[in-house]
């Protein structure tokens, strides 16, 4: 059975993709077959669409793969034209795998639909590179492979899935609930929240994240984190006591609902941009109105609460400037102002080609998952090419095609996708051999079988699962090749020591291989990552203790957006393999806690209150120290993720440990959060005590 039950809709999106893929094949291999004689083209028609439409996870609209499709088909062609060539000699093949395996699987940098047509131009070259050694048919192979892509190209636009919602739009409705929860009245904080989280790149469909090198998709995710960051300032809010009337963060909280207003629009038609840097002065006159009543006579400033209010408004209001700031390079590409601050916004000034160079060279490095994967499919693909030149065995196709479509990031992965694959294949080979014991060597019945073996095994082996799809795609082998030569029912035993052999290559690979996918990695970019952002507290603390005129170190945020960049990809690799023995560790809440350090390392220096006349040294060396124990009880939580288990932090005095005084109360909002962040983060790597065994 398969691991997850589909939806509705996900049974109704495999049943058509199953038709599209049936059809496509069929409209080529029937005509070339029986029609002109050609088996060699037939072939070839039949595998393409199987190829880019079944095997290929091409994600999108019916529009966006067929574009995909069409991009990918010179590729193709080239693929097949140099399979064909290469298989003259077995190494010649074999060299030529590891350059293309390692080539396509490392096109994944690149986004979703590069990553998703990769399996397919790996299995044309595949599949052209094994004898017979033909060069006179590589006319008929290309022919067929451009028929048989074409035909499902033409079958994905008769027949299209319904389109997803785009990641601009998905901002645009998230920014309305903003718009609505910042204006008086407001929205349930448990709205809010789940509107944040239809953000997340995992609810996502893959077509539709912001997962390219370029200046839009970078925008668009920045952007995303933006509004899921807004979204949860405003359900805290929401979420406090009410103070006393306080119509400057009214005024503000306006402004913000205004320009999320704006935004959503803009982001929808691309027109009415936001009045660029009204927000920016309505925060510096807020800023300065909380500065003039915090300097005034101890009796005449406001009271604690309606400062913690203001401070929480300001906050989420430089969330809201942030929004602004990604809307407008995302929709015209490059920023029409200045991106302020330039360190948060390093991808806007730099061209396309210089952002996709520093993605391709930022993955090559065996720290890399991406490489690691590459690596590892071009071994194991090369490998089983030499393997089955070696053995000379009759259909090393389907050994290759073993490797590449059972392979997983991990090994235990690896095995269990194994284990069923085999078990299903014993299963569809005694099929499929009965089958051919039966029907002999009547062709006429094994074409009337064909399109609906293909159907069934299409629709059921995504719904069933591996066994199931491994089983009746036996079957499909079997009726389609007793159609172009003559078979008996040692092609079931052929594919089925094909599949064994591919399978255990596969898994020797995964055992040798980085087994641990990217539970290491995750592991160390994670604990990387809050080791960068840490220090940043106690420099931001001092940029805002700082008395007028004396030396403020500027807190340096880039080193902690390369680490936070390079800690979300592993996040995403992790997020995607089977869940393993620390499911209860909150990756995201790290994500989150690095986020916050940033922002605050940002807005605080800029925003946060001065030194007043009157402010007492001891609240001041109380930030500092409630800043030195948070980076020592970050630093443990580090060291936790990649082995060690200190002692945790004693901390002597929090953030609520004086009175908070108009220096002080910034950083007590924004500390005191760290620190529940951090405990949460703690709890979560720390697993749940032991029930007692009964007696």
């Amino acid at each position: 059975m398969a691991d997850v039950t589909p939806t509705g809709q996900e049974r109704a999106t495999i049943l058509r993709r199953a038709v599209r893929v049936a059809v496509a094949a069929s409209a080529g291999f029937y005509p070339l077959l029986y029609g002109a004689g050609l088996p060699v083209m037939a072939l070839y028609a039949l595998f393409a669409p199987i190829a880019v439409g079944l095997l290929s996870p091409i994600p999108g609209s019916g529009r966006q793969r067929v574009s995909v499709m069409l991009r990918a088909l010179p590729w193709a062609l080239a693929l097949a034209t140099l399979g064909t060539l290469l298989a003259v000699d077995t190494w010649a093949a074999v060299g030529g795998m590891l350059t293309v395996g390692f080539l396509l699987a490392f096109a994944a940098v690149g986004g979703p639909r590069p990553a998703g047509v990769a399996p397919g131009l790996h299995l044309f070259y595949i599949l052209a590179c094994f004898p017979p050694y033909a060069p006179d048919t590589l006319g008929q192979r290309l022919a067929g492979l451009a028929i048989g892509v074409l035909a499902l190209a033409a079958c994905e636009l008769l027949l299209a899935d319904p389109p997803a919602a785009s990641y601009r739009e998905r901002l645009a409705r998230a920014l309305g609930e903003a718009a609505r929860a910042a204006a008086p009245g407001g929205v349930p904080p448990h709205e809010l929240r789940e509107a944040g989280a239809r953000l997340r790149l995992a609810s996502v469909p893959p077509a539709e994240r912001p997962a390219g090198a370029g200046r839009t998709d970078r925008a668009l995710e920045q952007g995303g984190r933006a509004v899921r960051r807004l979204l949860d300032q405003l359900a805290t809010l929401a979420e406090t006591p009410p103070t006393a009337a306080d119509p400057a963060s009214a005024d503000l909280l306006d402004r913000v609902s205004a320009l999320c207003t704006d935004c959503a629009r803009f982001l929808r038609t691309g027109t009415g941009p936001p009045e660029a840097g009204a927000l920016e002065e309505a925060m510096r006159r807020f800023q300065a109105g909380r500065v003039r009543l915090a300097s005034g006579p101890p009796g005449e400033r406001p009271p604690v609460a309606v400062l913690r209010r203001q401070s929480r408004v300001l906050a989420l209001a430089e969330s809201a400037r942030m929004v602004e700031i990604t809307a407008d390079i995302a929709v015209h590409g490059h920023p029409t102002e200045p991106a302020v601050p330039r360190r948060l916004f390093w991808y806007a000034e730099l061209s396309t080609p210089r952002l996709w160079a520093r993605r391709v060279t930022g993955n090559v490095t065996f720290r890399s998952v991406l490489f690691q994967n590459a690596l590892r499919t071009a071994l194991g693909l090369a490998a089983a090419r030499a393997v089955a030149g070696a053995l000379d065995l009759s259909h090393g196709f389907w050994v290759l095609l073993a490797v590449l479509t059972l392979g997983r990031t991990t090994a235990g992965a690896t095995w269990r996708a194994v284990r069923l694959a085999v078990a299903g294949n014993a299963a569809g080979a005694l099929a499929a051999g009965a089958l051919l014991i039966g029907l002999g060597p009547h062709t006429d019945a094994y074409a009337v079988l064909l399109a609906p073996v293909m159907l069934a095994a299409f629709a059921l082996g995504p719904l069933l699962g591996i066994p199931y799809a491994q089983g009746l795609f036996t079957l499909v082998v079997a009726t389609a090749f007793a159609q172009i030569e003559p078979v008996t029912w040692r092609l079931s035993e052929a594919r089925m020591v094909d599949v064994v052999t591919g399978s255990v290559i596969g898994l020797l690979c995964g055992l040798l291989a980085w087994p641990a996918g990217a539970r290491r990695e995750v592991h160390r970019a994670m604990a990387e990552l809050l080791r960068t952002c840490a220090p940043l507290v106690p420099v931001t603390v001092d940029a805002l203790l700082a008395p007028p005129g004396g030396s403020r170190a500027s807190p340096q945020t880039l080193p902690g957006v390369h680490r936070l960049r390079l800690a979300e990809a592993a996040y995403a690799q992790y997020r995607t393999e089977a869940p393993g023995e620390d499911t209860r560790t909150d990756w995201h809440a790290m994500l989150i806690a690095a986020n916050h350090m940033l922002l605050g390392a940002h807005w605080l220096p800029r925003f946060g209150l001065r030194p007043g006349p009157d402010t007492s040294a001891p609240a001041a060396a109380q930030a500092r120290t409630t800043a030195r124990e948070l980076v020592t009880e970050t630093d443990r939580i580090a060291a936790r993720l990649t082995g060690g288990d200190p002692e945790p932090v004693r901390r002597r005095a929090g953030p609520d440990g004086c009175p908070p005084t108009p220096l002080s109360v910034d950083l007590e909002v924004w500390m005191t959060s760290l620190a529940e962040q951090l405990t949460r983060i703690d709890a979560s790597l720390t697993p749940p005590p032991s029930r007692p065994s009964p007696r």
